[in-house]
């Protein structure tokens, strides 16, 4: 035979190299990209989902770079590793009693798991513009007294299940019209244990101007 068969069905030559594999470090490395650039809103959530579906099934590098090739080049992966991208990191601790308040909010980076030993002090976490990185977030609540707010945005999901509450309130305020079909981005899990004051999960609040754009329009009388 002149040539072994590529996968792109083509027959390689005696000097052609053959397509290299991707490995699982390549494929979760384009995935952190991918997640980083829909944070950044040069994706929208369909081509997101398409392009994780992708990369998570790739079996070749060209594959891979194919889903970011039209990503600006501090979000591409360049040489095998992702070039100018924030690498979260594993756990981030807040340690903070009878002070001011708390507030991560803004383009944050979020990290692997985030450790809350708060006494008495406000605390919010502000998911609205936050760099996602990863799918899970893990969130160990040691606090007491005022209030933990959660402020969530289209594709944010906050699960309490595993928080203990004493002698503390929740509440829970969902999107009210939240974008059809909006594949879940982040799913924040909080454990542990939150004694008194409040636990706050609620939306992005709207502003005035916002308000007014989606005022119902008053149609004239006899129409």
């Amino acid at each position: 035979m002149s040539g072994e068969m590529a996968p792109n069905g083509q027959r390689s030559g005696p000097g052609s190299s053959p397509e290299l594999r991707a490995s699982h470090a390549d494929r979760d490395r384009v995935v952190d990209v991918l997640r980083i650039a829909a944070g950044d809103g040069l994706l929208t959530a369909d081509e997101l989902d398409e392009r994780l579906e992708v990369a998570l099934s790739a079996r070749t590098l060209s594959e891979l770079a194919g889903l970011t090739a039209d990503l600006p080049v501090a979000s591409a992966p360049a040489g095998g590793a992702a070039a100018g991208v924030v690498v979260p990191k594993d756990v981030v601790r807040i340690e903070q009693v009878f002070s001011g308040a708390v507030e991560r909010a803004g383009r944050w980076v979020l990290p692997r798991r985030l450790e809350l030993a708060v006494s008495w002090c406000d605390v919010t976490l502000d998911f609205t513009e936050a760099v996602i990185t990863q799918g899970t977030l893990h969130v160990d609540v040691a606090m007491t007294g005022k209030t933990l707010t959660l402020v969530t945005g289209p594709g944010v999901e906050i699960d309490t299940d595993g928080l203990t509450l004493i002698h503390c309130k929740l509440k829970h305020r969902p999107m009210q019209t939240p974008p059809h079909g909006t594949p879940v981005r982040l799913r924040v899990e909080l454990v542990g244990q939150k004694a008194h004051g409040r636990v706050v999960v609620r939306p992005p609040r709207r502003g005035f101007w916002r308000w007014l754009l989606r005022r119902p329009t008053s149609r004239p009388a006899g129409d």
